[in-house]
């Protein structure tokens, strides 16, 4: 299963464009690795521009390799997470480069409310590499199996652009 799913991701890569964010209309999906506590795993999110500097998405990620608590080995209920995101796109007002965006964010999912911070870097308009940092702020199960979507995580991956 894990090397379909790794054929699959590789194909989504080499089938869509990427650009940097540009404001209203603009439409991009992140796939990458996630590297979190208690396990690793796949993360896609996909990011919709309402205004010049901020965006709405959803994100969702599994994870793949994730280590036993307590004796117990996680379900797929409990490796699943989904949340709703809202991002606030600053590298226009940075002026750093066109081909940077930083988006610090919130988010709420199935299993915490929490925030996050990336950054991405689009070496062309068609290919972008990005990075992102998130934690909870408030959890909604305190159970030992709910700690696989509760901790603070680490992405890293691809951006795409779906316009």
């Amino acid at each position: 299963m894990k090397k379909i799913f790794t054929i699959v991701l590789l194909g989504a890569f080499c089938l869509v464009n990427a650009q940097a964010f540009k404001g209203k209309g603009d439409t991009k999906l992140d796939i990458g690795a996630t590297l979190q506590n208690g396990g690793t795993g796949v993360v896609a999110s996909a990011d919709f521009g309402l205004g010049e500097n901020f965006s709405i998405g959803v994100l969702s990620s599994y994870l793949l390799g994730a280590n036993e608590y307590l004796g117990e080995k996680p379900s797929v209920d409990y490796r699943f997470d989904a949340k709703l995101r809202f991002n606030a796109n600053l590298g226009n007002v940075l002026n750093v480069s066109p081909k940077f965006d930083l988006y610090p964010g919130l988010n709420i999912g199935l299993k915490n409310f929490g925030g996050h911070i990336g950054a991405r870097y689009f070496f062309t308009d068609g290919f972008g590499v990005f990075t992102e940092f998130s934690a909870p702020f408030a959890k909604y199960d305190k159970e030992a199996s709910s700690r696989y979507n509760n901790g603070t995580s680490f992405n890293i991956g691809a951006s795409f652009n779906l316009d």
